[in-house]
């Protein structure tokens, strides 16, 4: 495991969502959307997988997995390669699970506030309807690949 820098933390810390890929048994990439519960110093990451599908799937025969983020504002972004365990919810911490419950809580809030703001609202939340989770994937970072350009470091 690689421990991560202080800049890299809050950078995921800050990061709605990831796109994360794993390798299936063809040997196809496939990515799909989590989100981040906790990023320790250390290099390990806590990601929410709600839906036991591809990504659960692929992890289940292959560990291997990249993190990967951007922010086209500040031209900045990261890839976390490394490897997942798939950990079951009754496993783990209760402060991680407690960290889900808050993000969710955090994101529903964040939504209404913006559709006040903006006077407009779908009236829909679809974090509200999020199942509950039955694992989360913990990564344990061996290489952080740095992404903005070298002529804006």
């Amino acid at each position: 495991m690689r421990a991560l820098s202080e800049e890299i933390v809050d950078f995921f810390k800050k990061q709605s969502f990831v796109v994360v890929s794993t390798i299936d048994s063809g040997g196809n990439i496939n990515s799909s959307c989590k989100s981040i519960v906790k990023v320790d110093i250390s290099g390990r990451i806590y990601l929410l997988d709600l839906y036991l599908k591809h990504t659960f799937i692929n992890l289940k025969k292959n560990p291997r997995i990249n993190i990967t983020a951007a922010d086209e504002h500040s031209f900045q972004g990261y890839c976390l390669k490394g490897k997942a365990r798939i950990i079951k919810i009754n496993q783990l911490p209760e402060n991680i699970t407690r960290l889900w419950e808050e993000k969710v809580a955090a994101k529903i809030s964040q939504r209404i506030i913006r559709d006040l703001r903006e006077e407009k609202s779908t009236g829909r939340h679809p974090e509200a309807a999020f199942p509950k989770p039955q694992y989360m994937i913990v990564m344990e970072v061996e290489e952080a690949v740095d992404l903005t350009p070298r002529h804006l470091k």
